[in-house]
């Protein structure tokens, strides 16, 4: 009897690479990596979450989002009920504060979808600074003066907590990418195109337009939930003022721009180039750089390359072809 043969794409491939490499940095610790590695690499994959989270109706849809920190903030905040009722461990925080997120998502998305290009970028912006209000006057959750969440030193199997940390945002930027490809390829991806293209020739085609703004709404809300859930934990202490940080949501519509907005790879390209870049400047220069070097960056790439790294590698080879 002759089994049929299994065939993975190289992208499963690749992800099942990275996550055995993550296992081996950090389980097994066989390279031997200074612990501000996985602090400054939780920090870079926090972002690709946040980026390809954002690219689901940003890039996809063409619907800016500026919301991001919002959605992130009441991740974490999420977290910190759970922790405060009866100190509940990260395995059901994280897909709380995604439930959360995606409700939030989907509850903006009935509000907010009516609206399109500016006025729909300011009412999530509005939305954002509603929460951090809300959040600010409630005491259960620290209020203004924040609060502290208490972590142990180790975890098993991981040498460090911060281990454990990193190798939990691996798997979920991995379960991001690999959600927003599904969705790239799937017939929800080609109306979400058929969106950005043109909504009103989409409507007017038969492509239920609310509908598949709803799911994006919702499919990104719980991906920037769950980026947010560990936040608490990886910072000991949390704080309006941090969690509502106004550099998750400029990160997080700049890194897609800068890879490529329309499509999957692009926010991976552009959060770990552009999150390791202001991790190195944190280090060596200082954290209030972090925001010059997006603006920097930015510029740079709508001069160079508008369509991102993805575009002008496609146009570079695409060119080569034709040489040919």
């Amino acid at each position: 009897m002759k089994w049929p043969a299994v065939k993975l794409s190289p992208f499963w491939l690749c992800a099942a690479v990275i996550a055995l490499l993550g296992i081996a940095v950090t389980i097994f610790d066989l390279f031997n990596i200074n612990t501000f590695i996985f602090f400054a690499g939780y920090v870079v994959l926090q972002y690709v979450v946040l980026a390809t989270a954002w690219n689901i109706m940003g890039g996809y849809m063409g619907y800016v989002n500026f919301g991001t920190a919002g959605f992130f903030a009441v991740g974490a905040y999420a977290s910190v009920v759970l922790y405060n009722l009866f100190q509940a461990p990260l395995a059901l925080m994280i897909p709380f504060a995604g439930v959360v997120c995606a409700l939030l998502g989907l509850a903006m998305g009935y509000l907010t979808l009516r609206l399109r290009g500016v006025f729909f970028a300011i009412a999530t912006l509005a939305m954002a600074i509603v929460l951090e209000t809300l959040i600010i006057n409630w005491e259960f959750v620290g209020g203004a003066t924040g609060a502290y969440i208490l972590r142990s030193r180790e975890q098993a199997p991981f040498g460090d907590y911060i281990e454990f940390l990193f190798f939990v945002m691996l798997l979920l930027a991995i379960f991001a990418v690999s959600v927003a490809r599904w969705l790239e390829l799937s017939r929800t991806g080609r109306g979400f195109v058929a969106i950005r293209d043109d909504e009103i020739a989409a409507e007017c085609a038969g492509v239920p337009t609310l509908r598949l703004k709803l799911i994006a709404t919702t499919v990104s809300g719980f991906l920037m939930g769950v980026a947010g859930a560990p936040f608490a934990l990886y910072v000991s202490f949390i704080e309006p003022s941090s969690a509502f940080n106004l550099i998750y949501a400029v990160n997080a519509i700049a890194m897609p721009m800068i890879g490529g907005a329309t499509t999957w790879l692009g926010p991976v390209i552009g959060a770990l180039l552009l999150g390791t870049v202001q991790q190195v400047a944190t280090v060596t220069i200082s954290s209030e750089l972090n925001l010059l070097i997006v603006g920097v960056v930015l510029v740079f790439f709508v001069i160079v390359a508008p369509e991102g790294i993805v575009g002008l590698l496609k146009k570079w080879f695409g060119g080569r072809r034709d040489d040919r």
